[in-house]
């Protein structure tokens, strides 16, 4: 049987990208990344400028649709690993690219629980999160002493107006903002934080805000805040 590697790719700068996942991604033949088409896919378009001979492997796109119907999610996911299971059968090892790390908020973990159900290996390599290059690029500590960051998913916060902890202690880096920006500002306008926020961190198109008047309600897909007490 072959072996899955859920490879973190970092934020979005390429030169932010580990060895590790350099050395994997020219080692092996088979690369997944999310997505319908794959050179369009986020992930792939960073990993290629560090890596260009990964424009000539045999790419594999795996659909990871963005909607919130659970039962939909899951027969997406399980024809996603079935699609993956079809190399690792044959005995081919499969690189899969994900944005930032593949241990927080990755659609990879879905298909890590089915395919290690289904007795597959799978090994995950770490990527540098998004929320810590947004805190670098932003100039700021995320926490200092004994400080404590919480990482929350804002847009289901926000939907289910959960806010009820948000300013009570500690710094908080908001993600998964971008579909329910307007409501997330009123989250923070009411928290009293300090807030600042990066948009598409290493991108071409990255755009920085002091705070939360400067955020647009329409601001890019891969936003990320970082809301500390004053």
């Amino acid at each position: 049987m072959g072996k899955i590697y859920g490879v973190g790719v970092g934020p979005g700068d390429p030169e932010l990208m580990t060895l590790k996942a350099v050395r994997l991604i020219r080692e092996h033949d088979v690369i997944a990344v999310p997505g319908k088409e794959a050179k369009e896919s986020v992930a792939y378009k960073i990993a290629v400028q560090a890596v260009p001979e990964l424009a000539d492997k045999e790419l594999v796109p795996v659909y990871m649709p963005m909607v919130r119907d659970r039962e939909k999610l899951a027969q997406e996911h399980r024809k996603g690993a079935a699609q993956l299971e079809k190399y690792l059968e044959a005995g081919r090892d499969v690189v899969y690219l994900t944005l930032g790390d593949p241990t927080i908020y990755c659609t990879f973990s879905y298909l890590q629980h089915i395919l290690e159900a289904d007795g597959f290996e799978v090994e995950l390599v770490s990527g540098i999160p998004s929320f810590c290059a947004a805190s670098a690029r932003l100039g700021i500590p995320l926490a200092e002493w004994d400080e404590p960051l919480h990482i929350l998913p804002a847009a289901h916060r926000a939907a289910s107006r959960e806010d009820e902890e948000l300013g009570k202690t500690g710094n908080y880096v908001l993600m998964k903002s971008a579909s329910h920006m307007r409501e997330v500002k009123e989250m923070l306008r009411e928290s009293g934080l300090s807030v600042n926020a990066v948009s598409d961190c290493g991108m071409e198109t990255e755009q920085i805000y002091r705070s939360v008047e400067e955020i647009p309600d329409d601001a890019s897909y891969f936003s990320l805040i970082v809301a500390k007490g004053k």
